[in-house]
């Protein structure tokens, strides 16, 4: 009892803590900004004149969006490698079973 008493506050603090510790950012920065606006600073500071080879084809209509296209790409991504761990563990299961069945013989049990 005592033990489980203890797990919530302490999944409480390892949540809240980080939150709360962290910084704000400067005003008119985001504080969740990508590698890509990073990225595309750092390209700018180093050669201001330099001008991409190709942009994208569809841009996305703002930041949320482009957050919700990540989201159900990950989502995506863990679903399929989810189906795949299932198909294989499922096929070693039946696979092992069917070697145990042909080494009992026809006639079912061993005994």
């Amino acid at each position: 009892m005592k033990r489980t008493f203890w797990i919530f506050p302490v999944i409480f603090l390892c949540v809240a803590l980080p939150l709360w510790l962290v910084p704000a950012p400067p005003e008119g920065e985001e504080a969740f900004s990508g590698a890509d606006g990073k990225a595309e600073s750092a390209i700018t500071d180093i050669a201001p004149d330099y001008t991409p080879w190709f942009s994208p084809l569809l841009e996305p209509a703002g930041g949320e969006v482009e957050s919700l296209l990540f989201a159900l790409q990950a989502a995506l991504g863990a679903g399929v490698i989810g189906y795949w761990l299932g198909v294989s563990v499922t096929r070693e299961k039946q696979r092992r079973e069917r070697q145990s069945a042909s080494r009992e013989g026809p006639g079912g049990d061993a005994d």
